[in-house]
């Protein structure tokens, strides 16, 4: 597509691109958009032939960007940011629009799940879309504005702010640890076979090779409901076991090390009235309750 001319370029068809970009597929992106899926591949198709480059390749895990699409991703959203202050008017510095958040899932259902939409009633003007990922997604090509990230990132250019501290305890029921405390032989609830290689699990792997695992999922917040059970004992972070009233810290001995978490945002974004208010926002959040993750 390169040798081809360009041509004038349709705001639409950039607001087409960023959305499939950052959803991965066609589908999300009209779900998103609330337009037709014909409707996103024409505009996608429109965008490459007026800038004469191929943005986005199909492959099984969905649509990826290409060398000239990171570029264009770039150029699309400062064009979004763009667009987004003309919208509330330049001297208008309240939050307001759309903040996205990526965070572990542990994280997000055990802590930040029932504080950020206190935000909503600060800033009515606000959204937030908070978004759990097992995975580092990117910030550099704008799939979220905000990251809580496990361990100081070394790449991109991003601002790391330190959060704090993630300690482990084992958690379970008054019966489950009355009866590990005696002597039984413990049994446990830990991640699916699909995450068997993240740090908790291959620990847990390590220190307990012949214990039994009842019961696996995904995340350690659903780890911590199951249980309540009685059924086995999970690993969890301090702040999940200790914030749920059915469980009790039980003591096995050694526990895997404490884990540091940074807040992250794009360098580029400090002046942004609505990214740095929700990122300060999570900063007291987390500094409010220190005691629960130590």
């Amino acid at each position: 597509m390169a040798d081809q001319k360009r041509t004038d370029i349709d705001w639409q068809d950039v607001r087409v691109f960023i959305a499939v970009a950052r959803q991965g597929s066609l589908s999300a992106a009209a779900r998103m958009l609330s337009v037709t899926h014909a409707t996103v591949a024409r505009r996608l198709q429109s965008l490459e032939q007026s800038l004469g480059e191929k943005l986005l390749e199909r492959r099984v895990e969905g649509y990826v960007l290409t060398p000239a699409g990171t570029q264009a991703l770039e150029a699309a959203s400062d064009m979004e940011h763009a667009a987004q202050i003309l919208g509330r008017g330049m001297a208008d510095a309240t939050p307001r629009g759309l903040v996205r958040i990526s965070s572990s899932p542990g994280l997000s259902g055990g802590f930040l799940a029932a504080r950020l939409p206190l935000l909503a009633a600060r800033f009515p003007k606000l959204d937030i879309d908070l978004a759990p990922a097992l995975r580092s997604v990117s910030l550099e090509r704008h799939e979220a504005d905000i990251a809580l990230r496990f361990d100081q990132p070394r790449d991109g250019d991003v601002i790391a702010r330190p959060l704090t501290t993630v300690g482990y305890g084992f958690y379970g029921t008054e019966e489950a640890c009355r009866s590990v405390e005696a002597g039984g032989e413990p049994v446990f609830i830990g991640f699916n076979e699909a995450d068997a290689y993240l740090s908790q699990a291959t620990w847990l792997s390590r220190h307990f090779p012949r214990a039994r695992v009842v019961f696996r999922a995904k995340d350690q917040f659903l780890q911590s409901i199951a249980a309540r059970s009685g059924a086995g004992l999970a690993l969890i972070p301090h702040y999940i076991g200790r914030g749920d009233p059915l469980l009790r810290s039980c003591d096995l001995g050694s526990l895997p090390p404490s884990r540091d978490v940074y807040l992250l945002t794009r360098s580029r974004d400090r002046k942004d009235a609505s990214i740095r208010a929700v990122a300060d926002a999570v900063l007291g959040m987390f500094e409010a309750e220190r005691d629960l993750f130590p």
